[in-house]
């Protein structure tokens, strides 16, 4: 632990305090989590062990700047300020993956990654609204329940559908939430939908300004999680793409990050890259069971569709199962075109213009498929459909959660939202077809200014490392 005990004195030095929140690491069975005025040691079970000095996750509030008037009332809080929801399993699950880091760095609420291509808005952090995501599940077999004043967890969310589906899956660290009405029989079709990156602060109050109205549709249909449902750590996107899919946390179904080192092979592991999204699946554990699979265990001659989802293991229709075959797809409208698509963003903003192009992909394959026939191949109506929509991330990344080009970006991802619900009333099935939506993580406002990282500090110490994704530091 010599080299650990060293590089965690270098982290915690006061003129990193801008930038480093906390140091996670294990030391045998037990967790601990450091910071510059005080640090906690605790076992998988949550028990806290000792401490010294003022325990940073000692408050694991979960309604904490819930709501967006607390959120803007309080930007880029302190550490002192904030909170860490679930935050013992949440660190102590991650050191259960094999290639785990030796030390977590979790950066602070104003750290803005301008070094490294960051944008205003940020997320990764353990940090409350960094991890919140928004939950709304409605429809057949649903309870409407309204808006909630609560919070759960986003390994909660694959437990509970296929619960609401009559089904379970073998494995998960979640819970299934009492959402479900038992009076009532089961919908015989589930849609969920992820809107990457969606702070739920700004979407609920979206919907409830009329911005986005087919999300106020299906809150006023079902059950909304006002206070979120909390990511995985690391919050970021493929981790919780796939706990959200699997019910497991990251440490447990084996895609740790988006990038991390594989110990037992000495390799680097890039999964979020346009040359490795479409494998990124690969790296689940053996044996590791998707909503796909759960399904499909549950009820053989059930049909499951992945739409523009690299976590797709065990669907039947799957976009990036035809990517990996090369098989030719649509190809969605030129930019001036492109329907539901805000021009003043589209054209100057690259990613803007790419990922509105995406997610018209995803209308289009989800209409395809429920139409029956698409690509030459007949499909009958899908238990399951999984619809990934990856625009407001970009949005919400280049100008933070509060600016106009992410609320651009769902007013367009709404009205997206409204061409697959009139699909699936076209299909007369409306009233045996539940929906979900959620997202990966939250997405934080940073502070321009309050930027660099540690890896020089690291190295003046002489402490030989790597540093994969911003915050995984593996030891040489």
């Amino acid at each position: 632990m010599g080299d650990v005990r060293a590089a965690l004195d270098v982290l915690l030095h006061p003129s990193l305090e801008p930038i480093v929140e906390m140091v996670l690491l294990q030391d045998g069975a037990a967790i601990e989590a450091h910071a510059v005025d005080g640090s906690v040691r605790f076992d998988r079970d949550g028990n806290v062990l000792s401490s010294e000095g003022r325990n940073p996750l000692a408050d694991q509030a979960t309604d904490r700047f819930a709501g967006l008037p607390n959120e803007l009332a309080s930007l880029q809080p302190v550490r002192t300020a904030n909170s860490y929801p679930f935050a013992y399993e949440q660190a102590a699950q991650l050191f259960d993956h094999p290639a785990a880091p030796d030390l977590c760095v979790i950066h602070t609420a104003a750290h803005h990654w301008a070094d490294q291509g960051g944008h205003i808005g940020e997320h990764g952090s353990l940090d409350v609204v960094q991890s919140r995501a928004p939950f709304i599940i409605a429809g057949a077999g649903v309870k409407a329940l309204g808006q909630l004043e609560r919070a759960c967890k986003l390994v909660d969310v694959a437990p509970t559908v296929l619960a609401l589906m009559g089904g379970h899956l073998e494995r998960t660290d979640g819970t299934v939430l009492d959402v479900i009405d038992g009076d009532v029989a089961a919908p015989e079709h589930v849609v969920g939908f992820l809107w990457d990156g969606c702070n739920p602060n700004v979407l609920y109050d979206a919907a409830a300004r009329g911005e986005a109205p087919n999300v106020a549709r299906l809150m006023a249909m079902g059950t909304t999680f006002g206070h979120g449902a909390m990511a995985s750590l690391p919050t970021v996107t493929l981790a919780n793409h796939t706990s959200v899919l699997t019910g497991l946390h990251p440490g447990h179904h084996g895609i740790l990050h988006n990038a991390w080192f594989d110990r037992s092979s000495g390799q680097q592991v890039i999964t979020n890259s346009p040359a490795t999204w479409h494998e990124a699946a690969s790296w689940l554990f053996p044996g590791i069971e998707t909503i796909h699979h759960a399904v499909h265990r549950c009820w053989p001659d059930a049909c499951t569709v992945s739409i523009n989802e690299p976590t797709d293991a065990g669907a039947d229709f799957s976009t990036f199962d035809y990517i990996r075959r090369g098989v030719p797809m649509e190809r969605p409208p030129a930019p001036d075109e492109l329907p539901n698509a805000d021009q003043r963003f589209v054209r100057p903003v690259k990613d803007y213009r790419f990922f509105s192009r995406v997610d018209h992909t995803t209308v289009q394959q989800f209409l395809g498929v429920w139409s029956g026939e698409y690509l030459g191949s007949d499909w009958p109506r899908p238990k399951f459909t999984w619809c990934n929509f990856a625009l407001t991330d970009t949005a919400f990344h280049e100008g933070g959660p509060h600016s106009e080009i992410a609320m651009a970006s769902i007013r367009d991802t709404d009205a997206r939202l409204a061409n697959i619900l009139e699909g699936v009333e076209r299909a007369g099935a409306w009233d045996r077809t539940a929906f979900f939506l959620v997202a990966d993580h939250g997405m934080e406002e940073s502070k321009p200014g309050v930027g660099g990282d540690w890896g020089p500090a690291l190295r003046d110490a002489g402490i030989a490392h790597r540093d994969e994704a911003f915050g995984f530091i593996y030891l040489d």
